[in-house]
């Protein structure tokens, strides 16, 4: 006799839930969050816009106004805009609109798990090009595999999450121009980069971008993202979204941060490059550690010591890290995300101690 759960697709049950450890610390750089909470001036500027309206009522059913102030800050079409509950949301209707049996996802690994995860339940096949020894795209392996297996859809994380590498514009340029399905760049990390795809838009329209305002915005509490594409493209990617899905709250707070990013948000995001190269140097001088150059806001870290050991070290002093050992080709590698000067200083101090021991 067959039980419940065996309604759930077998694929589906041979998954590893996508979960994050429940631990606590003061020192909390596990997630890769902005370390400082979002300027009081944009809380203010949001709260008393927030105050003029009424909670009675629905929020916009298609949110103009967000989606025009994103195209003029992100330098394309509002046409052309989605904007979604957190940027995963806006990867999992790309991916429901795109991805099915016979359908496939190519990937380059280690990277973020939700592509996978994703895929996996709407019954896609999941191709994956490794990242080079150095941990960086590898364009030739990707070419390769998109000549090769033709897949509907490619997804590449740049900056990478969780090794902070970029893909370079002109191999981009080539896998858009090798591949008759989407390629997509999740750009969840750009700010930091200084750096975007978002110009190579307009010459091809099987190119996605995912943006989200978790990151630099200082915003993941609110869950805020946006996708940029062909208008046509993001007539049927819309069409997997739920109505109103972005509540008034967040939607009010995301205008009021692109007014306000360049005297209040980029500063911030300075702040952050300027501490995570200086991490990443104070890392270099351990000795027992191999930090890999990033290009967003945490770092990657080879250890001497098995990274779970080195997270239970931490999270005894009060400092909550990620052990991405369970990643492909990164069993001795942690992952630290760069907090304030303060939180980096007790992290190093910790790491300094840690390794002294050994």
């Amino acid at each position: 006799m067959s039980k419940p759960i065996d309604i759930i697709k077998p694929s589906v049950r041979e998954l590893r839930a996508y979960t994050l450890s429940p631990h606590r610390a003061t020192v909390k750089i596990n997630q890769n969050e902005n370390p400082w909470d979002v300027p009081a001036r944009i809380k203010q500027e949001t709260e008393r816009r927030l105050s003029e309206r009424k909670w009675s009522r629905y929020p916009d059913f298609v949110p103009i106004a967000l989606h025009e102030r994103l195209a003029t800050f992100s330098n394309w079409t509002a046409a052309g805009v989605l904007a979604g509950n957190g940027s995963n949301e806006l990867i999992q209707a790309l991916l429901m609109v795109t991805v099915g049996q016979g359908k496939r996802v190519l990937i380059s690994e280690p990277t973020f798990t939700l592509y996978r995860q994703i895929a996996t339940v709407l019954d896609g096949e999941v191709l994956s090009v490794p990242l080079n020894e150095s941990l960086e795209y590898d364009p030739d392996r990707l070419r390769s595999a998109v000549a090769d297996s033709k897949p509907d859809v490619t997804i590449i994380c740049s900056p990478n999450n969780p090794t902070g590498c970029l893909i370079d514009d002109d191999d981009l340029g080539d896998l858009l121009n090798a591949s008759n399905g989407f390629v997509v760049v999740d750009e969840a990390y750009h700010e930091f980069s200084e750096h975007s795809v978002v110009s190579l838009l307009k010459d091809h329209p099987n190119l996605i971008v995912l943006r989200t305002f978790s990151k630099a915005m200082a915003m993941a509490g609110l869950r805020v993202g946006y996708l940029l594409a062909a208008p046509e493209l993001t007539r049927e990617i819309g069409k997997a979204l739920l109505p109103y899905n972005l509540n008034v709250i967040s939607q009010t707070a995301a205008e009021v941060a692109i007014e306000f990013y360049e005297a209040e948000v980029r500063p911030l995001v300075r702040a952050i490059i300027v501490e995570r190269d200086r991490l990443f140097t104070e890392l270099e001088n351990i000795d027992g550690l191999a930090p890999v150059k990033s290009n967003a806001n945490f770092i990657v870290v080879r250890s001497r010591i098995s990274p779970r050991e080195v997270f239970d070290q931490l999270l005894k002093r009060d400092i909550l890290i990620r052990d991405v050992s369970g990643y492909p080709m990164l069993s001795d590698y942690f992952r630290v995300s760069v907090g304030t000067p303060e939180e980096n200083d007790k992290l190093i101090a910790a790491l300094r101690d840690i390794f002294k021991q050994e």
